[in-house]
């Protein structure tokens, strides 16, 4: 099992950011490693439902005997998850390699549309327009495998407890909010010690999930942002400065004082960084956690799309619900030319949708809900090679 990341920026030009205004970040997605291509397939398949073959009593995929390494791309979100996972399905099967580059969910989707991995991962479901450019009666299916909360990270020196609304957040990224003193804040904290400093924003440079998670929200909650900058997983930030991957925009903030910005819960954790409690729907300030995220989750199981390609979860239902969710994914050609490797494939989406779900709250992630989890597993029956079924 290898994980790679891209190479991070170690310092952080926050002085120059400050001095010189607003800045954005043109976003380009790095290209996957040389990997076997795989079958031509996209366009996403109704995969949900009674569509699939019941998958009572079914005897587990295997995956092929000969070995092999699988080639994946994309999404930093979940990559401390798939870290684990990789590792203790190649410990079950030594003959199964799985080389995964953690280089966003914009470099997910561009390897696997392009053909040039085995699968791609992302946080951000593939678009219309992006399927609409692939060949015709080609599909991609996308496989739900974990949820993670989105979290607003900060270092501020002598402040652990933080509340923010979605005001706060949306004028704090708008560059509307300068000072962490600023009266907006200090109405969500009272009692507490607010200094007098500059806040420094950090956010993704690479097309990401995790962006397009987090701006979801802003453009859901702040209608200035719908108006002058949008959602998606890149978009022209007004204000800051962007660093690659979710580990990336951690390590700005925490190498700078005063500094703010957003990852993917776990990456706060391993970074020994404070988050904001975030005002949801229901007037509650919550942290960010797995049991909030699953509260979001439950929330929302009635509104997932029959082609699994579900919008990040904003403001969930429920007092204990994290405002800011989603889903990631794993995209695989339904159709593989190559059968050993469409057979190691769906074995290994199995595993992760039955034994890899357990390892999901110990790595600060959510398990999927059990109706999203049995629609999951169904869809691994639509999978074929050359036609023919892999998992009849």
């Amino acid at each position: 099992m290898t994980i790679s990341t891209s190479k991070r920026v170690s310092a952080f030009a926050f002085a120059a950011a400050v001095a010189f205004g607003a800045c954005s970040s043109t976003g380009s997605t790095p290209s996957s490693s040389a990997a076997p291509t795989m079958a031509a397939s996209q366009a996403p398949a109704d995969t949900g439902g009674s569509a699939a073959p019941s998958t009572a009593g079914a005897t587990a995929p295997e995956p092929a005997s000969a070995s092999l390494t699988l080639q994946g791309a994309g999404a930093t979100f979940p990559t401390p998850l798939y870290s684990k996972w990789f590792e203790d399905y190649s410990a079950k099967y030594a003959n199964i390699k799985i080389d995964y580059q953690s280089i966003g969910s914009g470099g997910g989707i561009k390897g696997i549309t392009e053909q040039t991995v085995d699968f791609g991962a992302s946080d951000a479901a593939i678009k219309d327009e992006e399927i609409a450019k692939l060949p015709a009666g080609t599909k991609i299916v996308h496989i739900p495998t974990a949820l993670g909360a989105v979290v607003v990270i900060y270092n501020l020196q002598g402040v652990t407890d933080l509340n923010l609304d979605a005001d706060n957040i949306a004028g704090i990224f708008l560059g509307k909010i300068k000072k962490w003193n600023d009266p907006a804040i200090a109405a969500n904290n009272s009692g507490a010690t607010l200094p007098d400093k500059a806040i420094l924003v950090a956010h993704r440079s690479d097309g990401s999930g995790t962006t397009n998670a987090f701006t979801t929200y802003l453009d859901t909650v702040s209608p200035e942002w719908h108006t002058a900058v949008g959602k998606g997983k890149e978009v022209k930030w007004p204000t800051g400065v962007g660093a690659q991957g979710n580990d990336g925009v951690a390590t700005a903030v925490k190498q700078t004082d005063g500094a703010v910005g957003y990852a993917e819960l776990q990456y706060a954790v391993q970074a020994n960084l404070s988050s904001a409690k975030v005002k949801n729907a229901d007037g509650q300030f919550v942290a960010g956690s797995t049991d909030g995220v699953t509260a979001a989750a439950e929330g929302a199981v009635a509104d997932f799309p029959a082609d699994f390609r579900a919008n990040p979860i904003i403001n969930g239902k429920g007092a204990t619900a994290y405002p800011i969710a989603s889903y990631t994914y794993l995209l695989v050609y339904q159709d593989q030319k190559d059968a050993d490797k469409g057979k190691s494939i769906v074995a290994f989406m199995y595993w992760a949708l039955n034994d890899g779900q357990a390892e999901e709250n110990a790595l600060g992630y959510a398990p999927l809900p059990k109706e999203v989890q049995d629609k999951a597993i169904a869809a691994l029956h639509t999978f074929t090679a050359g036609g023919s079924p892999i998992w009849p």
